[in-house]
């Protein structure tokens, strides 16, 4: 029997693969040929999905971009066999974009059945929470911290330092919140990991649960995901058939069970404090600190909130050791980041590399360059709220804190690259914009700050380039980042600044010697 791997991701579903899953059961049976079709998650190419996949003797040999009108030819050519077609990328571990990619959290991705246990198992599975549970719950907290995993939502705080702070509180009861809001412009890999890979999300949040002693999770997914909410429901009942979830994690005496919430279509609930009050059934608005939700969080009680990424990793992290997946990255950030290239790129998907690793390898070595063949000019980094980074600063080594000296972010590493046809002046009018819409309106700074912000670079834009303007515009700039409660509110200006700081001459202003310099 062959295996034929199409792909299941929203990615490859929206590019027909349904379609093409059919074609191929259907040609089969006309040809008398024995074929076992898998649907897989996504590899994260994206440029090449569909990406059907033939299981050889040499390994899995991959077809890109087929549509379900080719299926026929690719039979005649052989395809069920490995053989050559036009659409052939050989074999697919092999294509540079992957094999040079240092794939720790995402090892599985593509690989597996999402909702196979036996797969997940087969490839590493349940081997951090094995080793956990042989542990006591300080240690485990201890080992986290030692790993130097830092929140990969965009915050990037230690999650070690939450984790003790949940565990340390007296309390009768505790929760796992996975932040699972994704809705930074150009980032995926959350919807990859909740699709493609759902048990490792479900194991790391169990890890939580078991170290902290919380015996409830939540994972807060966006609304604009049902692919993601269906695939974890379902993952979730598998894992609470197997044993993995209830009174009894693994026959053990530590409970755990987990929970989907859908989320209501709101920006700002992806800060952390607006989803709990999201998640208790009120309007997603945020909640002054202190109190931190580590000690006074969902329903008053010590909560550990934790993005997708950070929570998926825990796994490979007990499963291999803290030392391991420390001596990837550099600096104080270590281990891997996955980075979404999207925007006016050639080669659009997900990257996972230890940080450290240039824009400019990303753009040119993974991407390809832009998709219109013009020269890339600027790209935004760390979703809408991130800053634009001209050329000049492309070979800035991507870590947390070497981005922090330039004032820019690595956020949840999400790339969109623009080409010299983009107006910067109006990409900075579209965030004061997108701000003053998705705002919650409970501080002033954010709520009409960004309402000022949209109608001085309108002024700016329209021709009044006076000094009183550009001024008017930066000090609101920073009256925004000091002044708003949260992350909303307070980066909003950061792609306005950046792009008034390198791209002037869009804003009708004229370079200034040391814009000229850089």
């Amino acid at each position: 029997m062959t295996r034929i791997y199409v792909p299941i991701d929203s990615a490859a579903l929206a590019l027909g693969a349904n379609a093409v899953a059919e074609a191929v059961a259907s040609e089969a049976q006309k040809r008398g040929l024995d074929v076992q079709i898998v649907r897989n998650g996504s590899r994260g190419l994206f440029y090449l999905e569909p990406l059907v996949e033939v299981e050889t003797p040499g390994g899995r040999v991959g077809y890109s971009n087929v549509e379900a009108e080719d299926v026929a030819a690719l039979f005649d050519a052989g395809f069920h066999e490995g053989k050559p077609h036009d659409k052939n990328v050989g074999v697919v571990d092999e294509i540079p974009y992957l094999k040079n990619q240092q794939r720790l959290t995402f090892s599985r991705i593509g690989i597996t059945d999402p909702l196979s246990i036996d797969d997940y198992t087969a490839l590493g599975g349940l081997q951090g929470l094995r080793n956990v549970l042989e542990m006591n719950g300080d240690a485990v907290c201890e080992a986290l911290l030692d790993s130097g995993l830092r929140g990969r939502g965009g915050a990037a705080f230690p999650a070690g330092i939450k984790w003790k702070t949940v565990r340390a509180a007296l309390a009768d009861q505790k929760y796992i919140v996975c932040n699972a809001d994704e809705g930074d412009s150009g980032t995926f890999s959350d919807r990859l990991v909740m699709e493609s890979d759902p048990y490792m999300l479900i194991e790391g949040m169990i890890i939580a649960g078991v170290a902290t002693g919380a015996t409830k999770g939540y994972i807060y997914v966006r609304s604009e995901y049902p692919h993601s909410i269906d695939t974890l429901n379902r993952a979730i009942d598998k894992a609470r058939d197997a044993g993995w979830l209830g009174a009894s994690v693994l026959g053990t005496s530590h409970a755990f069970d987990l929970y989907v919430a859908k989320g209501a279509g709101s920006y700002v609930c992806g800060e952390e404090t607006a989803l709990l009050e999201s998640l208790e059934g009120k309007r997603g608005i945020v909640r002054a600190k202190p109190p931190v939700p580590a000690l006074v969080g969902l329903y008053g009680k010590p909560t550990v909130i934790n993005n997708v990424i950070t929570l998926a990793t825990v796994p490979v992290i007990f499963a291999k050791g803290a030392a391991f997946y420390r001596d990837y990255g550099m600096g104080r950030s270590r281990g891997t980041l996955p980075f979404q290239i999207a925007g006016n790129v050639k080669q659009g998907g997900l990257v996972e590399l230890a940080f450290g690793v240039t824009l400019r390898e990303l753009i040119y070595t993974y991407g390809d360059g832009t998709a219109s063949g013009r020269p890339a000019r600027a790209v935004q980094v760390g979703g809408p709220l991130g800053t634009y980074l001209p050329e000049s600063q492309w070979d800035i080594p991507l870590d947390y804190e070497e981005y922090a000296k330039v004032g820019a972010v690595v956020g949840h590493g999400g790339l969109v690259i623009h080409d010299d046809t983009s107006n910067l002046a109006e990409l900075a009018q579209y965030a004061m914009h997108f701000c003053a819409i998705e705002s919650c309106g409970k501080c002033t700074p954010c709520r009409i700050g960004s309402t000022r912000g949209e109608e001085v670079i309108a002024k700016i834009r329209e021709g009044d380039t006076s000094v009183k303007q550009i001024t008017l515009l930066r000090e609101l700039c920073d009256t925004m980042i000091a002044g708003s409660l949260c992350a909303m509110g307070g980066m909003t200006p950061f792609p306005v600044v950046s792009a008034l700081d390198h791209f002037p001459e869009d804003f009708g202003l004229p370079r200034t010697p040391a814009q000229k310099a850089a």
